[in-house]
């Protein structure tokens, strides 16, 4: 009776386990078929459907096209001006002044007589 349960237990945990490395390995694949669509509707690319559509389309054929649409979502079209697309760095690296500028006046200049 022993030997059973001790066989029972160690099936039951094994079982744990690969049920949770198949979790993770779902929870890995979603977030990878998603990255390169939120990064290209992060920054505003005007064919940010179609960056999450490949990068879906990648993952369903095992990588081969995720890679293109990773690199797609980090570069400017041509005709865009590099100002209508966001720049993550430009929003961190912004420094709002808390207070006012103060207006400092002229240093008066006094004749020494």
């Amino acid at each position: 009776m022993d030997v059973t349960l001790g066989v029972l237990l160690l099936d039951a945990f094994a079982f744990v386990v690969f049920a949770v490395l198949i979790l993770v390995a779902v929870c890995i694949v979603i977030t990878l078929g998603q990255l390169p669509g939120r990064l290209a509707r992060k920054w505003g690319h005007p064919n940010a459907a179609a960056i999450n559509a490949a990068g879906w389309v990648g993952v369903a054929t095992g990588g081969l096209l995720w890679p293109l649409a990773l690199i797609w979502a980090f570069t400017v079209p041509t005709g865009v001006s590099s100002s209508k697309v966001r720049d993550d760095h430009e929003d961190r690296d912004t420094i709002e002044p808390s207070l006012p500028a103060r207006k400092m006046a002229a240093p008066s200049i006094v004749a020494a007589g």
